[in-house]
């Protein structure tokens, strides 16, 4: 059983945080502007069946900016400083926490004795989008989001979900058109 260093709501705030850091309090009521419009546009997209989703990141990220808002005006923060910010450690030390108790679970459940492998998993969040093979007149593109290692395998992913017999997305007539990382941002690596 893996264990995930990060899982998507905590990527999702973590990226908010390393974009924050160094602005002023102006800059970061313009990010939450910016990320209560986001959310407004997924909010009007079509609902993803499962998590993670773009209206999930989004409200996430808007509810970490207003936080952040929040903070800086509390103690009159001149430009954000994660370090001065008593939620951001204690959120790790969560993490750490969560880690540590998901990696005795997956040791007693591997082994009777125990002292199974554990291993610590670094998954990221990528947009895949899909069209139909035979479009249809105003046919939207199909998006969702995907839990996954790398590019490659939520591709394997994606595959399997749009090929699958019986599936909602009318037994395989979906070609995937763009994958996209979204979480953490790319070119950050956690």
């Amino acid at each position: 059983m893996p264990v995930y260093e990060y899982h998507p709501d905590e990527l999702a705030r973590l990226s908010v945080v390393r974009r924050a850091a160094g602005l002023s309090l102006h800059e970061v009521e313009e990010q939450l502007l910016a990320a209560q419009g986001r959310e407004e546009r997924a909010r009007s997209l079509p609902e993803e069946p499962r998590n993670p989703t773009e209206l999930g990141i989004a409200s996430c990220q808007r509810l970490e900016w207003a936080r952040i808002v929040h903070v800086m005006t509390e103690q009159r923060m001149a430009v954000y400083t994660p370090d001065e910010d008593l939620r951001v450690g204690r959120r790790e030390e969560q993490r750490v926490q969560r880690m540590a108790a998901e990696a005795a679970e997956a040791a007693r459940s591997e082994q009777p004795d125990g002292g199974g492998p554990v291993e610590v998993v670094r998954h990221r969040v990528y947009r895949i989008t899909a069209r139909a093979t035979v479009p249809s007149a105003g046919e939207e593109p199909v998006v969702r989001h995907v839990f996954a290692a790398s590019g490659g395998a939520a591709v394997e992913h994606a595959r399997r979900m749009f090929s699958r017999t019986g599936s909602i997305y009318q037994n395989g007539e979906y070609q995937i058109t763009s994958v996209e990382q979204v979480l953490p941002e790319p070119g950050e690596f956690f």
